[in-house]
């Protein structure tokens, strides 16, 4: 019998590799069929598109995807140092979530170059290639988490808790090695005052010298060590503040990406679709997922949301409504301009002088 680590190993991978192959399959397919019936009901292009998706799947699974994924798993080479992206992630997006973009791009210019309008991807992109991706996503984000038992800590973010004080530690200061000294300095110890939850002594000279003068220094402290466990209730309804990180990791991915999803989803619309403007929609949509290679703590992912999805969405949106109407809802760009200036406010414009005054607000 497999051990269960071998067992989740497998599941994983399984997944992924899923995840990897059927949107390309579908997506593919179905441009088939459109590329038959433009061409007059044509099986030669039919079965030629089927077979260069098959060729691609099979160079990209064993030129890329395999490789990749033994040195991930090995720990191999420059992959071991790797810690502020997700190297699987990258190889997604370019494997699988670029060529399904641009298939939707060419599916749209072959029917209006022919003038027949036969096919306009709604679903697909939304429901199949982004369901993918996020698919992708969890099992990288879960993947060092067990899937029985519990889980106190998978995401720092993730989890809410408060400090508990567990035991002391005694710190040995730069004072307790000027002790044997007190006599012949006429230094005096006062008691420590309590500050802030910690202790601390003062020194003062009371040889009556005025020409000497001391520095302060710190006295020995015992240090407070804190653990981060979650917060409980044991009360009467306390299963209502059961919580895992483990679950929360498929409602934060899922949110993650709904910006992405209705971007996406105006590009169905036919009116959309059969345009030019569904260029810049696919290519935005694209850029902004490359968030996802950025580890979910990187400091960097803040500015890569604002740079990559809501500042271009927010300007897209704006055009789209003016040339088509509400095509999306007035929330998300409302949504994208109010992100795109509390981040460039909170991070840069505090930090101005002007707004440093005490007096304002």
């Amino acid at each position: 019998m497999p051990s269960g680590k071998t067992v989740k190993l497998i599941l994983y991978e399984v997944l992924q590799f899923a995840a990897l192959v059927i949107p390309i399959f579908v997506i593919m397919e179905r441009f088939a069929r459109l590329i038959r019936d433009v061409k007059g009901r044509d099986l030669t292009a039919y079965w030629l598109v089927v077979a260069v998706s098959i060729a691609y799947v099979t160079s990209a699974t064993l030129l890329v995807w395999v490789p990749l994924k033994y040195l991930i798993l090995k720990r191999k080479r420059f992959i071991s140092e790797i810690t502020q992206w997700r190297p699987t992630l990258l190889a997604y997006i370019i494997l699988c979530t670029l060529p399904c973009f641009a298939i939707l791009i060419a599916s749209s210019k072959v029917q209006v170059d022919r003038g027949l309008l036969l096919d306009h991807f709604s679903e697909l992109p939304v429901s199949l290639v982004l369901f993918s991706l996020v698919c992708v996503d969890i099992v990288e984000r879960i993947r060092p988490c067990k899937l029985i038992g519990k889980s106190y800590s998978l995401d720092p973010d993730l989890d809410i808790s408060g400090p508990v004080l567990t035991h002391l530690e005694h710190v040995t200061t730069v004072s307790s090695q000027l002790h044997t000294d007190e006599g012949q300095n006429g230094l005096t110890q006062v008691q420590p005052e309590a500050r802030n939850g910690s202790a601390s002594g003062r020194w003062q000279d009371f040889s009556g010298s005025p020409g000497r003068s001391t520095p302060s220094l710190r006295a020995p402290t015992a240090a407070y060590v804190y653990s981060s466990r979650p917060r409980s209730y044991s009360g009467p309804v306390g299963f209502l503040w059961k919580r895992d990180a483990r679950a929360e990791v498929f409602l934060n991915s899922f949110m993650f990406w709904l910006d992405t999803v209705d971007m996406v989803r105006v590009a169905g619309e036919p009116d959309v679709f059969y345009s030019v403007w569904v260029f810049p929609i696919y290519i935005f949509a694209f850029m902004s997922t490359l968030r996802v290679v950025i580890t979910p703590n990187n400091p960097l992912l803040s500015f890569a949301g604002v740079a990559l999805q809501d500042f271009p969405f927010f300007i897209v949106r704006v055009a789209l409504i003016a040339v088509f109407g509400y095509v999306t809802p007035v929330l998300y760009p409302l949504k994208n301009v109010l992100v795109s200036l509390t981040f460039i406010y909170f991070t840069f414009l505090t930090k101005l002088r002007i707004f440093k005054r005490q007096s304002m607000f």
